[in-house]
């Protein structure tokens, strides 16, 4: 057997959201019985869940004739340790994609979408039936795969935590984060409701809305329509961009040092003035997080990684 044939899959997989409404309520009638109460289509969350578990059907057999592989739930990312030739398999949203990838170190990521009808899948360009030619070509890299920049935010003992799509740094919960902010030779203290930072993947999303939502207010207040100025950078790009979320000027804060662009040459550093409560997570994975409590500095910066999407 070559070692091309030898690699091993790991298929990352997501629950349904009929199935962790199941857990949450321990049995089938009981979720029913919930999602009726809130006058929810229990017809579509069923509907979902067999499309997803037939897609599963499809690459577990097309993973079978393969050989070696490995089934790993998203829940169980975050200490789940890939071998450097592994290939990857993402089956489920395009978040799924974006959680997978910034736990890999290079590894060619396939993302499969489990029900074209439902997800656009801008990150999943393949069908379950694709999957066992597409594993012989990625096996023997005769594949392509498109360059996905991460962020990654490393804090001064040691920590360090990578984004596919954006950096949330702030509270933990509805309260003000309050930081010292500085860019190059630029720097202020800020209080706010928290600060991304986003890569070019992710400025199509949180970022992409936050600065329409700018705009828009700025327009507003001019009396002049919006013009829709804002453009997305590339995925491959060479920075990161970071906006502060609801700056507040104050006697002892500034909100000049709201928007820029960070290098692996000028990265923005942050630190803490939270006692408590304060938080870095990426990707909207709130679970999986850096505490970012009084004292602690944060440096964000391109990753010395980048993402590898089989297209």
């Amino acid at each position: 057997m070559s070692a091309a044939a030898d690699r091993k899959i790991v298929l990352v997989t997501r629950k349904t959201r009929l199935e962790e409404l199941i857990i949450k309520y321990h049995t089938l009638p009981q979720a029913r019985f919930y999602l009726e109460h809130l006058g929810a289509d229990v017809a579509d969350y069923v509907n979902e869940n067999l499309a997803y578990a037939e897609s599963l059907r499809a690459v577990h057999e097309s993973l079978r004739q393969w050989g070696r592989y490995q089934v790993l739930d998203r829940a169980h990312l975050t200490n789940f340790v890939f071998a450097a030739d592994d290939i990857v398999v993402a089956l489920g949203q395009d978040g799924l994609v974006a959680n997978t990838m910034k736990y890999l170190n290079g590894q060619p990521l396939i993302g499969v979408n489990p029900e074209p009808s439902r997800w656009d899948g801008v990150l999943l360009p393949f069908r379950p039936q694709d999957l066992s030619a597409l594993l012989i070509d990625v096996a023997h890299e005769r594949r392509p795969a498109r360059s996905v920049t991460m962020a990654q935010a490393r804090l001064s003992d040691g920590q360090a935590l990578r984004a596919v799509n954006d950096l949330f740094i702030g509270p933990r919960s509805h309260t003000s984060a309050l930081y010292d902010i500085a860019l190059g030779e630029c720097s202020e203290r800020q209080s706010s409701s928290g600060v991304i930072v986003s890569t070019g993947l992710g400025s199509t999303a949180w970022l992409k809305s936050v600065m329409t939502g700018g705009a828009a207010l700025a327009h507003a207040m001019s009396g002049t329509p919006a013009t829709g100025d804002y453009l997305p950078m590339d995925w491959d790009t060479d920075q990161l961009s970071f906006a502060v979320r609801e700056p507040f000027a104050t006697r002892s804060s500034q909100a000049s040092l709201v928007y820029g662009n960070v290098t692996a040459q000028q990265p923005l550093r942050l630190r803490s003035r939270m006692p408590d409560n304060g938080v870095i997570f990426s990707d909207g994975m709130e679970a999986d997080f850096l505490r970012f409590t009084a004292g602690v500095e944060a440096i964000i910066s391109i990753a010395d990684v980048r993402g590898q999407l089989v297209v």
